[in-house]
């Protein structure tokens, strides 16, 4: 189980990490913190000495009711983040965290590998053109919705069934194009709540029917820190027992904010299974 990262196959078999990197003011854990050149590139090599195979890059916060920021802003933020990455450490996976097509492309164009699309092309009738002409793998996750009303769209007869028949119409949408790298992400937090991310959660191994990589992204996440009855400062620790547990259901990629005590969870686990 391979994907090709500009001509670099990276195997998933093993389950890998993708840590998380936002340039953005307002996401839910880390908004703001990486806000000039020094703070991207520290937090950039901390990922990339403690593990990390892919960093995501996202300029659009998809938090709950986020503010709504324009393409032109969104690429205002991105394009520079990536030329300075890519020009101090040019061995990086960039994986680019957004649902819009020109976003991707400009990405793509300035040396991204990966896109990573919170609505899997339902909110950009041009997506799919775009990573099929650049042929990068695609990361389609499942949403209701767009950030601003996804929270008032929970309403499912059965979640995982409906969940299977959306990605399995978007994968033959996909193959439709010729897109070859497919990554399907459950959105735990999008367009569900609290229970019916558990119940998901529950039933993960399911999704191995698709036959795809599954990438989990639950780090820090309000259905772990509320079931705590604590806060997102003090959620890591839940977030390494359900990354755990997520491994042993399937999960093949971990995207996290945390990536050393992420790959602690798949050094273990591969000690125990391989």
């Amino acid at each position: 189980m391979t994907i090709n990262c500009k001509g670099q196959l990276i195997d998933v078999s093993t389950p890998k990490v993708m840590g998380i990197l936002n340039v953005t003011p307002n996401s839910f854990f880390d908004g703001g913190k990486y806000k000039n050149e020094n703070e991207i590139l520290s937090q950039v090599e901390k990922m990339l000495i403690d593990g990390a195979t892919f960093i995501d890059l996202g300029a659009y916060s998809s938090k709950p009711s986020a503010e709504f920021v324009s393409e032109q802003e969104e690429i205002s933020r991105i394009i520079p983040a990536i030329d300075l990455i890519l020009k101090h450490f040019p061995e990086t996976i960039l994986s680019i965290d957004t649902f819009r097509s020109e976003v991707a492309k400009a990405s793509i164009e300035n040396g991204a590998a990966i896109i990573n699309d919170i609505a899997a092309g339902n909110l950009d009738d041009k997506m799919f053109e775009v990573i099929a002409k650049y042929n990068v793998p695609y990361i389609m996750m499942h949403m209701r919705g767009n950030p601003q009303t996804m929270q008032k769209l929970t309403n499912y007869e059965d979640i995982v069934k409906e969940m299977l028949f959306y990605f399995s119409e978007l994968i033959a949408k996909a193959r439709s194009f010729g897109i070859n790298d497919l990554i399907i992400d459950p959105g735990f937090g999008f367009a569900k709540t609290i229970e019916q991310n558990y119940e998901v959660f529950q039933k993960m191994e399911l999704f191995k029917m698709l036959e795809l990589p599954l990438l989990i992204g639950i780090s820090r996440k309000s259905m772990i820190y509320k079931s705590l009855n604590t806060n997102v400062e003090k959620a890591l620790n839940g977030t390494t027992v359900l990354n755990t547990l997520a491994l042993t259901k399937g999960a093949k990629i971990l995207r996290v904010h945390d990536v050393k005590e992420a790959v602690e969870c798949v050094t273990l686990f591969n000690k125990i299974n391989l």
